[in-house]
């Protein structure tokens, strides 16, 4: 018999009625994005999985695949303010975080005011991210790790739930500023997108190029997406899955005995790869209508949550070896 963890105690019968909620709230979260964005239920799922769990999602994928429609749709679904980023070689720190400007009053006196910038948003989307410096993609840091932001030494913290949603294009890298290992750590997941399915895409034809198109419509608060995440992150997790993110995790890492790991792997993830997958499993548990989650929660979720804090050997890039390689033989272990 496996042994529960707990994050805090709760009835079964207060956890049952709470989730039952959350499972109709969830339902109508999934109708509101689908009546807009076609074939891409994967990526929805793990998109909505990310903000379930509290995270910041990195949506990679080729231009015309929706990212930024299915942006925009989940502010618009979830009631959140949303605002939105287009991140260029020009872009400065201040245009995301704000600055302060020097006004004088009736009396002549001179003061420093902040006006805040789009950073100060429920839902951030960093349009391709990797085009800005790496000065500019710093700014970021500390807002998606501590939820908010240091301006001439002053605290302002930021709404909340706060929530980034980047997206990047894999393919076109002329000029761009590849993310570093520390900002791509932030990220919960990378989701990565793919060309929709041919019914999917010929759904897309018939319903999006007419006079009018699906528009979204809110169906719930802010207020009711915190409950919902505070009540994922009070979800029992089952010993069994506990272990297995533990084993996957470790054996990810080179030098901890896994001859696959360490012939390909240059650095594995951190200790908040396991966090992600503990808080993704259970939101992933939730969305399909389980109280807790399971070891397949941890396979399905094992390649967006670990593929971006890998790095493989120079060999193993040379071979032809992908990451996503790595990790799925590393998942046939647990």
């Amino acid at each position: 018999m496996s042994v529960m963890v707990k994050e805090s105690p709760i009835s079964e019968t207060e956890m049952v009625a709470e989730a039952e909620k959350a499972l109709a709230d969830i339902s109508r979260i999934r109708d509101g994005v689908g009546r807009v964005i076609f074939g891409q239920e994967n990526v929805v799922e793990r998109t909505l999985v990310a903000v379930l769990a509290g995270g910041h999602a990195l949506l990679v994928g080729v231009p015309g695949l929706a990212k930024t429609k299915l942006v925009e749709t989940l502010g618009v679904v979830l009631g959140l303010d949303s605002r939105r980023i287009q991140f260029t070689p020009d872009l400065m720190p201040s245009d995301i975080l704000g600055s302060e400007v020097m006004e004088q009053d009736e009396t002549g006196k001179r003061s420093f005011r902040f006006i805040s910038g789009p950073i100060f948003a429920q839902l951030l989307m960093a349009d391709e991210i990797n085009r800005a410096s790496p000065r500019t993609q710093s700014a970021l840091l500390q807002a998606m790790q501590e939820y908010h932001v240091t301006i001439a030494g002053a605290r302002y913290d930021l709404p909340a739930p706060f929530h980034v949603l980047a997206t990047q294009n894999p393919l076109e890298q002329e000029g761009t500023y590849p993310l570093p290992e520390a900002q791509l750590d932030r990220f919960l997941m990378q989701v990565d997108i793919l060309y929709p399915e041919l019914e999917a895409e010929r759904r897309i034809l018939l319903e999006t190029t007419g006079i009018e198109d699906a528009k979204a419509q809110n169906v719930l608060q802010p207020a009711r997406l915190k409950e919902i995440q505070t009540l994922i992150r009070r979800m029992p997790v089952p010993e069994s899955v506990v272990e297995a993110i533990l084993t996957l995790v470790r054996s990810a890492r080179p030098g901890q005995g896994n001859a696959e790991t360490d012939k390909h792997v240059a650095w594995g993830p951190g200790p908040r790869a396991s966090q992600a997958l503990m808080l993704c499993t259970r939101a992933r548990a939730l969305y399909e209508g389980r109280l807790a989650p399971s070891v397949d929660d941890v396979r399905a979720l094992a390649e967006p949550v670990l593929q971006h804090r890998m790095a493989l050997t120079f060999a193993a890039r040379a071979e032809g070896t992908s990451v996503r390689d790595v990790v799925a033989k590393l998942v046939k272990g647990i």
